[in-house]
């Protein structure tokens, strides 16, 4: 017969290992992300109204000139935008991103998720040349 005190250590042992097992990474491999765009009819709508709405009555009277010199008004333009259209801008233009204007030039160019072995293969090709995936 177990004494009081070693049921209170099973019974600590088997929180610990329900513990170790709830916290424990998942081994599944999430799907690739697809990074295609395709930019909306209305874009040009959409990002006037979230600039009225971020930078309020103090927009020039070309809403596109906006400059985006404050961060804080900036970045809260961008998730907006980033968070609606699925389709955010990299770290890497953040710093070309100066003018409400620069912001629909970027939103306005359409992104494909394909490689250019993807568009040799379904792009009408010469008979001498052929594309064969090796499994």
């Amino acid at each position: 017969m177990r004494s009081r005190q070693e049921d209170r250590e099973v019974e600590a042992d088997r929180a610990v290992l329900e513990k170790e097992e709830r916290s424990e990474p998942s081994l599944i491999c999430p799907p690739p992300r697809s990074r295609s765009y395709r930019p909306p009819e209305d874009l040009q709508s959409c990002l006037e109204s979230h600039v009225r709405e971020v930078f309020g009555p103090s927009l020039p009277e070309d809403w596109q000139q906006t400059p985006l010199q404050e961060n804080r008004l900036k970045h809260r333009l961008l998730v907006r935008l980033a968070a609606e259209l699925g389709h955010a801008v990299p770290n890497s233009q953040l710093h070309r991103m100066r003018r409400a204007g620069d912001v629909l030039a970027f939103y306005r160019t359409p992104v494909k998720d394909e490689t250019k072995i993807d568009e040799l293969a379904a792009a009408e090709l010469p008979p001498n040349l052929k594309i064969i995936w090796q499994k």
